[in-house]
């Protein structure tokens, strides 16, 4: 399948009422584009980690009841699974893309990836474009911005992801579904690439 961008159906998925019903969305509209640009993503990654990695696509199979929230693609060093340890996601809610260096509750050793970052945090952070964003729930769609955050303010988000045991970090684009740079899949490809590889030195930081 040729990337020939997101479309706006994408992100009505999310709207569709019923498990099944949103899940077969999923699995025809958004998962096969995953697949499409996941082959580049993966072998972008590779190169600028200098280390082989793996794509994983939400299957979303634990849920028995409730229709997922949003969807997602997963880049990780682990051909088995990815939660476990720093990886990179591009998914969808219903209102934003998102493109996230990801470090979730399921990370191991939280508490020395969150000293490294610490220790590293405003050479990494500062050198963020200010367009990014910084997460502490993969599950909510809020995030801030870094620019909005002082040094301090960022110290403790990383600290309460070292001490709380749910905590989470996660930083990287929000992309709204009217932006035209979805649209196109070239121009998008590309965009994924370059934030993968800016956000790199904090993910090689938290990994080394």
């Amino acid at each position: 399948m040729t990337f020939n961008g997101f479309e706006s159906s994408d992100f009505e998925t999310f709207h569709i009422e019923g498990l099944e019903q949103r899940m077969e969305a999923i699995r025809t509209r958004i998962q096969p584009k995953f697949r499409a640009i996941g082959e580049q993503l993966v072998a972008d990654a590779a190169v600028f980690a200098g280390q082989e990695m793996y794509l994983h696509i939400a299957q979303h199979a634990r849920r028995k009841v409730n229709a997922p929230k949003d969807t997602w693609m997963a880049i990780g060093p682990n051909k088995r699974g990815y939660k476990s340890l720093p990886h990179f996601q591009v998914g969808l809610f219903d209102d934003h893309l998102f493109i996230w260096l990801a470090f979730i509750y399921e990370v191991e050793n939280k508490k020395q990836i969150a000293e490294r970052l610490l220790a590293q945090s405003d050479e990494l952070i500062n050198a963020l474009p200010n367009d990014y964003v910084l997460s502490m729930d993969h599950m909510k769609k809020d995030a801030a911005k870094i620019t909005e955050l002082t040094d301090e303010q960022l110290s403790l988000t990383l600290t309460r992801f070292r001490d709380i045991k749910s905590s989470e970090w996660l930083v990287g684009l929000h992309l709204k579904p009217n932006d035209p740079i979805l649209q196109d899949g070239q121009a998008f490809l590309k965009l994924a690439s370059d934030t993968i590889h800016t956000l790199m030195p904090i993910y090689k930081a938290a990994t080394t």
